[in-house]
């Protein structure tokens, strides 16, 4: 992979938006944190691979584990009997989670299902990402197609994009982070 012109991320769809996301939240002073499940760690890894993330990624919970999901972010464990863990209402939950958890104002949070087989009735494709800020939560609906990697890789993306519009367009930046 090559290097922008910026010194930042690798210039892919899932680094600029990376960029977007850490320039965003530090204009606004805000910290990040991410609580995974279907990414497994990739939305993280993406956010790193930004120099100067350091300044306000606070860090990531892999919550794979059903269980996890109630017990370490806090996702009520009624609503996970009922729904399962691929499921908005998880989604937004884990997203607030990882904010307590963490202690950052924001958090970001994936869940779904890579494939290849379905999953609790839930095809391969289907997941969904949130964004939690001081300003308000969002929750989106993803039906991906393509391969195991596909699929996470395009939840990398929506997450990333979901959090750039959650803050709008006064946030949007393209450089490395500054200040960093």
């Amino acid at each position: 992979m090559t290097q922008d012109g910026a010194g930042g991320a690798p210039s892919t769809p899932s680094g600029t938006l990376a960029r977007a996301v850490l320039g965003g939240a530090h204009a606004r002073g805000w910290t990040l944190a991410a609580a995974e499940s279907l990414t497994g760690g990739l939305v993280v890894a993406t956010l790193v691979d930004v120099p100067g993330a350091s300044a306000v990624l606070r860090g990531g919970v892999v919550a794979y584990a059903t269980d996890l999901k109630a017990s370490v972010l806090g996702v009520d464990p009624d609503l996970l009997a009922r729904r399962g863990p691929v499921d908005p209402g998880v989604a937004g939950q884990m997203a607030s989670g990882v904010r307590r958890v963490l202690s950052a104002d924001v958090g970001l949070a994936t869940t779904g299902v890579a494939g290849p087989d379905p999953q609790d009735g839930h095809p391969p494709g289907e997941a969904y990402v949130a964004v939690s800020t001081p300003e308000g939560d969002r929750v989106l609906r993803l039906d991906l197609v393509g391969t195991r990697a596909e699929v996470r890789a395009g939840a990398v993306r929506a997450v990333l994009a979901l959090a750039v519009d959650a803050w709008g367009d006064a946030a949007r930046h393209d450089g490395p982070v500054k200040g960093a």
